[in-house]
């Protein structure tokens, strides 16, 4: 079997760069390369600097290039600027900001696309090479962020402009590469071992049984990952499957879980309401048609079927729906949306069911571009309450 080259993620190398240009402020002098504390595996690195120099004075630039790695990803080679300023004036010791080719978050008055892991990541490699009253100010460019950002769904999710720093780990592991199954396997394998012994000491039947210690939260895509652990849904029940749900759903009930939760962007878990258990777009779609379908089994009329199924992007077509229930007072969006997310959970149960001759909980959840939950299924709802302490799921 061909071997895959893991990679890192974007805020890796602005990281670096960050570094490189503090230590030429510091020291006058260009480094081959850095050493970043990934946090998230816990794991030193070394990272290659192409260029630093400094630019005026108590400011200095460096460039490094992003490596993901085997994994399909558009930004491999492109150039990530950092630059670093000295800036005692500033409210906290270490300011980040994001320049040309870092997104806008629409809904966040125009907020860099800077989310937390790469904050973090700076500052917890940043701070120990600073003095304590010193105060600095650091500026992520990607010079090619705002081209690339046209190939990418960043604006389904509200952001323009450019690329996000977007991940929950510095690694960048090759998605669409068959070693990622394996990986993902394994990391739902180890969560859902680590789940038995608490169910045995219980003295649980875990056959025909189970409360929130028996519920795993499949987050298809970092989006849904990040927005999972924000609801302060414990980590160790969080597992990411990226387009391998058909495998990872199987995978969950030999390992003996007995709740699963769905928990995606409507664009990508629409599909499973059709049958497709490998989401990537290379393989199927059938989005509109599988959203027309249900807008047809609900009544919504000809004219407004016509519209979604013309529609460019599933986003776009809940955006009309919307519209229509604005302007009608009419509740499309939560007839159609519910009836998907009934069918999403029901496909599920089947397609485990054909495989393994066993029935489970599968709920689904489901969020939109601004990463605002608005439909849960009866089971998503019931399993997300256990998960978070409002009252005990039971399936049979």
């Amino acid at each position: 079997m061909t071997l895959t080259r893991s990679g890192y993620t974007l805020p890796v190398f602005a990281c670096a760069g960050a570094i490189a240009a503090l230590l030429w402020l510091k020291e006058r002098k260009s480094v081959p390369s850095v050493s970043v504390d990934l946090i998230e595996p816990s794991q030193i690195v070394e990272i290659p600097i192409e260029q630093v120099s400094g630019i005026n004075e108590g400011e200095a630039l460096a460039i490094t290039r992003s490596d993901p790695g085997d994994n399909l990803d558009l930004t491999r080679n492109t150039p990530i600027w950092t630059l670093v300023e000295f800036c005692q004036e500033a409210e906290e010791q270490i300011v980040i900001k994001g320049g040309e080719g870092i997104g806008r978050i629409v809904d966040a008055s125009g907020e860099a696309a800077i989310y937390r892991y790469a904050k973090r990541l700076l500052r917890q490699n940043l701070e120990p090479l600073l003095e304590l009253e010193s105060k600095i100010q650091v500026t992520i460019v990607l010079p090619e962020g705002r081209s690339l950002a046209k190939r990418t769904s960043n604006a389904a999710f509200g952001v323009v402009d450019g690329l996000s720093l977007l991940g929950t780990t510095g690694i960048s592991e090759p998605l669409s590469a068959p070693g990622h199954l394996e990986t993902a396997l394994a990391e739902l394998r180890e969560k859902a071992g680590k789940l038995s012994p608490e169910r045995e000491e219980n003295g649980e039947n875990t056959s025909s049984y189970t409360q929130e210690s028996s519920i795993l939260v499949f987050c298809v895509g970092e989006n849904g990952l990040d927005l999972a652990r924000q609801l302060d849904i414990p980590p160790e029940r969080l597992v990411k499957t990226a387009n391998w749900l058909g495998p990872m759903l199987v995978e969950a009930i030999v390992q003996g879980v007995k709740g699963i939760l769905l928990f995606g962007y409507h664009g990508k878990l629409i599909k499973l309401a059709g049958g497709i258990f490998h989401t990537h777009h290379h393989l199927a779609d059938g989005r509109l048609e599988i959203l027309t379908a249900h807008c047809a089994q609900v009544g919504l009329p000809t004219p407004a079927l016509q519209k979604v199924f013309t529609s460019a992007t599933a986003e776009d077509a809940l955006k009309y729906l919307r519209d229509l229930d604005a302007q009608s007072a009419s509740n499309w969006v939560n007839l159609v949306y519910s009836s998907i997310a009934l069918a999403i959970d029901k496909r599920s149960q089947a397609y485990i069911r054909t495989h393994t001759e066993k029935n489970v909980c599968v709920g689904s959840v489901l969020f939109d571009r601004d990463r605002q939950i608005f439909v849960k299924s009866e089971m998503g709802y019931a399993l997300l309450s256990a998960l978070l302490g409002l009252h005990t799921a039971i399936c049979n």
